[in-house]
């Protein structure tokens, strides 16, 4: 039973590229964005804000770092999400997304001072042809001749973005609850978020986007992390890992069954070798953790 809250959080955070492909038709980006994190912060505030202001003496020391995390994860790489919406597909967003754990290996080796394995740069040059090979629609030469889409660049984007914001998550360990982190960060994000979400064309949302909005916020931003926590605790932190690689495929088969998108060999072709490669980063990755632990005594 304790596997299936890493699966359930997957599944929601899979079926969160879903609507962000569905929000592009009826809500404007910078808007989504904002509202997102609005409703969010209006949940978690009665259960953070007292945790906030007993921990502000080890929070305070820390406020621009906390404000450049809630810039890179909640405000780019999402409102580049949003973005990427408008001109790609939901299985390109969520293929495209598969790539952060690979990505973060590599940021890992300026930023953490990580080594890095030979079995790790295999998997990059994998998942990068399985990238190629998919974005190109079948021709890995594809980007010789022809642009990249504007919505995959956002993707892209949005990808190297968040492992950044991953690994200096880890970098910049704070002594501060991760409720408590999530909360602040949220907190920037509005305010970052209200400039952008004034310069809209229509500052309320839409009828149509209010069930998106309750998704991203509830499901999404709240419901997913405090379940990820509670699966990192039941199994530990590896075992969960690994079900991050199953995102991709839930995403795919939604963007199927609920948009009509067509998967097309290419998708599988090239989605088998970016999570392949991206496993084989992981798997040698967490040999080595292992293998130092004891050096560390």
């Amino acid at each position: 039973m304790s596997y299936l809250l890493p699966f359930f959080t997957v599944c929601i955070w899979g079926a969160n590229a879903i609507v962000n492909k569905m929000a592009a038709s009826v809500i404007e980006p910078s808007a989504m964005s904002f509202f997102r994190w609005f409703v969010a912060m209006l949940i978690l505030t009665p259960f953070c804000l007292l945790s906030a202001i007993k921990q502000w003496p080890a929070i305070k020391p820390n406020l621009t770092k906390l404000a450049f995390l809630a810039l890179l994860g909640m405000v780019l790489n999402q409102s580049l999400g949003y973005y990427a919406g408008l001109t790609t597909s939901a299985s390109n967003m969520a293929l495209i997304t598969s790539l952060v754990p690979l990505i973060s290996v590599f940021l890992s080796v300026p930023l953490l001072h990580k080594s890095i394995s030979g079995l790790s740069i295999v998997g990059g040059v994998l998942s990068l042809s399985g990238l190629a090979f998919m974005l190109g629609k079948g021709d890995p030469l594809f980007f010789l001749h022809q642009e990249l889409t504007q919505g995959d660049g956002y993707m892209l984007i949005a990808a190297v973005v968040y492992a950044s914001y991953c690994v200096l998550l880890k970098r910049w360990k704070m002594p501060v609850s991760n409720w408590v982190v999530i909360y602040l960060q949220g907190l920037f994000a509005v305010a970052m978020l209200t400039p952008l979400w004034l310069s809209s064309e229509q500052l309320m949302p839409s009828q149509e986007s209010l069930p998106l909005i309750a998704y991203a916020a509830i499901a999404a931003s709240v419901l997913a992390p405090w379940m990820w926590v509670k699966a990192i605790d039941a199994i530990g932190a590896d075992s969960s890992a690994m079900f991050m690689n199953l995102l991709p495929v839930v995403a795919v088969v939604l963007a199927a069954t609920w948009l009509g998108e067509t998967v097309h060999d290419y998708h599988f072709m090239g989605g088998i070798m970016v999570i392949s490669g991206v496993i084989m980063a992981q798997i040698k990755r967490k040999q080595v953790v292992k293998a130092a632990v004891p050096q560390q005594g």
